[in-house]
């Protein structure tokens, strides 16, 4: 299975206007401040500081792309959302950048969002459920430190996040994640390759029509 591993930063932007010119492929990552977002990253990638851990909220102000390998493939780390003690001009600025970059960025194929599975599902979640779902493309939740609660109820939470997800967002899929202990890296991985995989085969069909006359 691959992980990640040769991923390298590529560039950081703090406006819409400034996103690198891509065709290729990108695939987000979102969550609110102290969710798990830069572990959950370097967990999947298998570097431990390529995402930046702070011990304090909020610090993501930018959106950060990481290459994979030397391809046009790229992760990227959107500005954690949610943290009150950020002053109101900031977090608006924030969400702007967020809800463009969401419903307007062609390359980006796939939002991977985390959830503390303490707190799934608070309304600045939702909001970012809503923003993306208008897309049409692929939704994948994690619902991160998972080691924080015993396993029966860490099941009781994926169940009933599910059901909620079926009922609104039957696009969305959902599963158990630990940076910690490492709980669902397989399964998170799969899906982005997964995402990764048919888009490329999609790029590669569209070109073969292309170049093979009518």
């Amino acid at each position: 299975m691959n992980h990640f591993h040769n991923v390298n930063f590529f560039t950081s932007v703090s406006e819409i206007r400034h996103l690198p010119f891509s065709v290729g492929i990108e695939i987000a990552f979102a969550g609110r401040s102290n969710a798990g977002k830069s572990s959950a990253i370097n967990t999947l990638t298998n570097r431990s500081r390529l995402a930046f851990v702070s011990k304090t909220p909020g610090r993501t102000q930018q959106i950060n792309y990481f290459r994979l390998s030397d391809s046009d493939q790229y992760f990227v780390d959107l500005p954690g959302y949610g943290y009150a003690k950020v002053p109101y001009s900031i977090r608006h600025q924030w969400e702007q950048l967020l809800s463009t970059y969401l419903q307007t960025r062609i390359p980006l194929k796939g939002l991977i969002l985390i959830m503390d599975i303490r707190h799934p599902m608070k309304p600045l979640d939702i909001q970012m459920l809503d923003w993306f779902a208008s897309t049409g493309k692929p939704i994948h939740i994690l619902l991160s430190k998972a080691d924080k609660l015993s396993k029966l109820q860490a099941n009781i939470t994926l169940r009933d996040v599910t059901l909620f997800l079926q009922k609104a967002y039957p696009q969305c899929s959902v599963q158990l994640f630990s940076s910690l202990s490492i709980v669902g890296v397989e399964e998170a991985s799969a899906i982005i390759n997964n995402w990764l995989r048919a888009d490329k085969m999609i790029i590669s069909s569209a070109c073969q029509e292309i170049k093979t006359p009518g």
